[in-house]
């Protein structure tokens, strides 16, 4: 299977970016889906997670790596359209 997904589907981080290639399924595989900041053994770390705290959360963390608060906001703008918040 080939990953056709840039982004982590939870938080829109890079996948190839995640220092662990990505998240952990149930089985110890690696997720193509999700990075290894929201996701291991086959479950989200923060499972209650709203999806506004995650905006709220990496937008945080962009500021920290520098990014300004107006680029935060516009990465940040859509992860209510990725794979876990979709409803």
């Amino acid at each position: 299977m080939t990953n056709t997904y840039k982004k982590c589907q939870s938080c829109s981080m890079p996948l190839k970016k995640d220092p662990n290639g990505g998240g952990t399924n149930n089985d110890g595989s690696k997720s193509a889906i999700y990075c290894s900041y929201c996701y291991q053994n086959g479950q989200f770390k923060n499972p209650d997670l709203t999806v506004e705290e995650m905006q709220k959360f990496v937008k945080s963390k962009l500021k920290e790596m520098g990014f300004p608060g107006f680029i935060a906001g516009f990465f940040t703008k859509g992860i209510p359209k990725l794979l876990r918040w979709k409803k």
